[in-house]
């Protein structure tokens, strides 16, 4: 079976994208990166594609006069590199609901708690002030609500007496490396189907 073609988002350090790249130069797993967009020109993500010898292409987000016009550069810069699947991969920008529409179903994104709990931002930091005892991290398809969508994949991790937001969330990046390209595998490999809100794998 042909490998799908993967467009990553980043906009930062791109540990998660590394993940990705690393599964992905098994011959035998189910997809491959085509292109890693960024809307920074300086996000360390860039150079890690380039050492693995990916396409990059930088879209700066402020040279755009809306959300729309942005989202449709590169919405035609994944398909003219012939993307199948589009992961986030630590891409800090709100997606359209148009952007996000013409990709459904095919879209996934890595968020560092156990999905529905703590949507947005410090998630780790909203875990430690709720007082939970495990936290973790979600892969899932990507709807037009904030962190929302059927989810593929998630890990726990012990909140431990001493955490603080750092090392929370170096916990959870260890698994969030270990589980996203696990969920791209499913998705790429034909496994996923839809019921509601539910995605089912089995």
């Amino acid at each position: 079976m042909a490998r799908k073609r993967v467009g990553v988002l980043i906009s930062g350090s791109g540990s998660n994208l590394q993940a990705l790249i690393d599964a992905a130069s098994d011959p035998a797993y189910p997809a491959e990166i085509a292109l890693v967009v960024s809307n920074k020109a300086d996000a360390f993500g860039l150079q890690r594609a380039a050492k693995a010898g990916i396409a990059t292409q930088v879209f700066d987000h402020k040279g755009y006069g809306d959300r729309e016009s942005f989202d449709a550069a590169m919405d035609a810069a994944l398909r003219a590199a012939g993307c199948e699947i589009v992961c986030l991969a630590g891409f800090m920008r709100i997606l359209s609901r148009g952007f996000v529409e013409g990709w459904a179903g095919r879209m996934l994104n890595i968020h560092p708690s156990l999905l529905p709990s703590f949507k947005g931002l410090h998630p780790q930091r909203q875990a430690l002030e709720a007082g939970v005892k495990v936290a973790g991290c979600t892969v899932h398809l990507v709807t037009p609500d904030l962190d929302d969508g059927p989810i593929l994949e998630q890990a726990t991790v012990p909140v431990l007496d001493s955490d603080d937001e750092a090392a929370l969330s170096a916990r959870i990046l260890e698994q969030e490396h270990r589980i996203y390209p696990k969920g791209l595998a499913l998705l790429a490999g034909g496994a996923v189907r839809i019921e509601g809100r539910r995605a089912l794998t089995g």
